[in-house]
């Protein structure tokens, strides 16, 4: 029997969600602990982090070295589709260098050994604290509130880090991603559009390039001359690595395409192009282990802020990759009904920052409400209108505010970044 293709991706992905959920489980059953193998090292996969749509997030541990990291497994059952889908997320975590953006360590793309398709890993940072919608869930349960400077000063490191993403401004170096390798009929690599793998060349300043996160880099490969992969009993197949084929002098996952076309270089002069998350919220901003520090993630759904929409099929699109992408109750206005004619840009972020800022006060989204959770409301409808109030709360003036400013349903009437931060600076300074 033949299944309609939306069908049969919907099966494959609940079968891919069920496969992961019964290796987590058995590995419980059976006191046994699955591993990843990578450049020579054996990672541990303690507990999971999370999960969504094709991915899951992996608490993991270095054996060799006892050290801890999220790693964040993609299924691309799709293949070289899906993988390049992927490779956004890694491309989007190498661009933006920020103090309050997360930054990815080490990156894998292999042979789904289990079954179709590939598998892209993705090593990051782990923060024992959590991110802020657990401190939101904790919030609940004790009866407690954030403190008024601490919730605004969180917002705030936010905001800077989605700056750098509305001034990001193209680097001259780029390079193109080389297709991922497998394994072929002889036990060698070769990439999966049939050309022969990148030459190796000099790479000069690699190092100097990289000094400043050294301690954030995976040791090198020990003892594993086939540089392979092992997952459970599974043979051992080739990966590529961002280290390993930097250190082999190719350069892979920069993402810079727009300074290749450009022709131009860094600094002032350089023209903006400003790239939007398209999915703020608490969930995705993680705390720092110093428990004050706000760290963006979670770059899937990131794209150039600035697309215009033309015809009707463009804003069906548009509506479409934001409802599988956008958390509906953080989702701004225009992207949920596109208008032919319509330009969308980085406003989207700034409505979802105002819902991220209004749960940080009152611990749900402002149109997560009783009419829309419990009585059958449409949460579209409620944004679509802009229906919401802000519940009894000590909160000063100045951050309702604040909340009001970036919940404006035209985004023509939004503040852009900078005057988010402006206006949040001066509740700070009220609140002094």
């Amino acid at each position: 029997m033949a299944f309609p293709p939306q069908l049969r991706n919907a099966i494959d992905t609940l079968k891919d969600q069920a496969r992961d959920a019964l290796w987590a489980i058995s590995s419980c059953l059976c006191q046994q602990t699955p591993s990843v193998k990578i450049n020579g090292r054996t990672f541990k996969i303690v507990k999971v982090l999370g999960e969504g749509g094709f991915s899951f997030v992996y608490l993991a541990q270095d054996e060799h070295s006892g050290r801890q990291f999220a790693l964040k497994k993609i299924r691309c059952p799709t293949g070289s589709e899906g993988v390049k889908e992927a490779m956004r997320e890694v491309e989007a975590y190498r661009r933006f260098k920020h103090p309050n953006i997360i930054r990815i360590l080490d990156s894998a793309v292999v042979q789904d050994p289990e079954g179709e398709g590939q598998i892209v890993y993705l090593f990051l940072p782990l923060y024992k604290r959590g991110n802020l919608q657990d401190a939101i869930n904790a919030n609940v349960v004790n009866g407690n509130h954030f403190p008024e400077q601490e919730m605004v000063r969180l917002f705030k490191g936010t905001c800077e880090a989605v700056r750098a993403m509305h001034d990001y401004r193209p680097s001259p170096r780029s390079a193109v991603l080389p297709p991922p390798q497998q394994t072929n009929q002889n036990g060698g690599t070769s990439s999966t559009n049939g050309a022969p793998p990148a030459r190796k060349g000099s790479r000069k300043n690699t190092a100097e390039a990289h000094s400043d996160d050294e301690d954030e880099r995976f040791p090198q490969p020990e003892g594993d001359e086939d540089d392979g992969y092992s997952y459970g009993n599974s043979a051992t197949v080739p990966l590529v690595t961002r280290q390993r084929v930097e250190e082999e002098g190719e350069v892979v996952f920069d993402g810079d395409e727009e300074a290749a076309e450009a022709g131009s270089s860094s600094g002032p002069g350089v023209e903006i192009v400003p790239y939007a998350h398209r999915d703020l919220k608490p969930g995705n901003i993680m705390i720092a282990d110093d428990g004050a520090t706000p760290i963006l993630m979670d770059f899937g759904s990131t794209m150039k802020a600035r697309i215009s929409v033309e015809n009707r099929s463009q804003a069906l699109l548009q509506q479409d990759i934001a409802a599988e992408q956008s958390t509906m109750a953080y989702r701004a206005p225009e992207l949920f009904d596109v208008k032919t004619g319509q330009a969308l840009d980085e406003k989207v972020d700034i409505w979802s920052l105002g819902c991220t800022l209004y749960a940080l006060a009152y611990s749900h989204s402002p149109f997560e409400n009783t009419q829309t959770t419990e009585q059958g409301g449409s949460i579209a409808m409620a944004v679509l209108n802009a229906q919401y109030k802000h519940p009894e709360s000590a909160y000063s003036q100045g951050l309702k505010n604040l909340i009001d400013a970036m919940l404006k349903v035209n985004p023509k009437e939004r503040p852009n970044i900078h005057q988010v931060i402006e206006m949040t600076d001066n509740v700070l300074q009220s609140l002094t």
